[in-house]
């Protein structure tokens, strides 16, 4: 489903999509309060979520959208790379973002990754946008919180996660294979009780595992 308040854009956005053979748009909506019921009623499996609409922002659009049953993941597209709003949407649950300058080539990419289950954090922009507006005085986890049940090594690939590296970088990084790091990042996720990467980055961020600028 493709979410924004300009149909020129909205129709760019579709036209992309519609002319891959794996992919179709089954929704369209130019404001956030449609977007929650056609998300509804169409139950699309990806929202492209625009930000900044009249009406019921993006913003709660994907906070109600991710809590749907079943639950679409949210793709926000923002014309800003440093927007405090896309911060807030990673939190209400959308599962990474793009700008909206993006090449066509890049956006159907970040539709398969999320579209899979996967989190679009590569992009530096978007790990400055995460430091930028995690919270500026960390709230430490207590020791015995969910981060204790991490065994030494999830808690070395939560901090990778967080410092934004992939799988494959990771890997290439402890010595293992990528098999291994995902692996291991499905043990975390489901300890730490988080739904993909995003959550974890969030978590480590404003429980004070990095500091704002990617260091552990």
């Amino acid at each position: 489903m493709v979410v924004d308040d300009q149909a020129v854009v909205r129709a760019g956005f579709a036209a992309i999509v519609d002319a891959e053979p794996d992919l179709t748009v089954v929704a369209e909506a130019a404001d956030g309060a449609s977007a929650v019921s056609l998300a509804e009623a169409a139950a699309p499996d990806l929202v492209l979520m625009d930000i900044r609409m009249p009406g019921m922002d993006g913003l709660t659009a994907t906070r109600l959208i991710t809590a749907q049953r079943p639950r679409p993941r949210v793709l926000v597209l923002t014309t800003f790379d440093l927007d405090a709003y896309v911060y807030e949407a990673l939190r209400a649950g959308a599962s990474g973002f793009l700008l909206k300058d993006a090449l066509p080539e890049d956006l159907l990419s970040a539709i398969r990754v999320v579209a899979t289950g996967e989190a679009i954090l590569a992009p530096t922009v978007t790990r400055r946008l995460i430091s930028t507006f995690a919270q500026h005085t960390p709230q430490p986890l207590p020791p015995t919180g969910p981060l204790s049940a991490l065994t030494p090594r999830e808690h070395e690939v939560l901090l990778h996660i967080a410092s934004g590296l992939t799988n494959a970088e990771i890997a290439a990084t402890l010595g293992v294979t990528t098999g291994t790091v995902k692996t291991h990042v499905n043990a975390l996720l489901t300890k730490l009780g988080l739904r993909d990467r995003v959550q974890a980055t969030i978590l480590a961020y404003e429980s004070g595992l990095i500091r704002p600028g990617g260091t552990p």
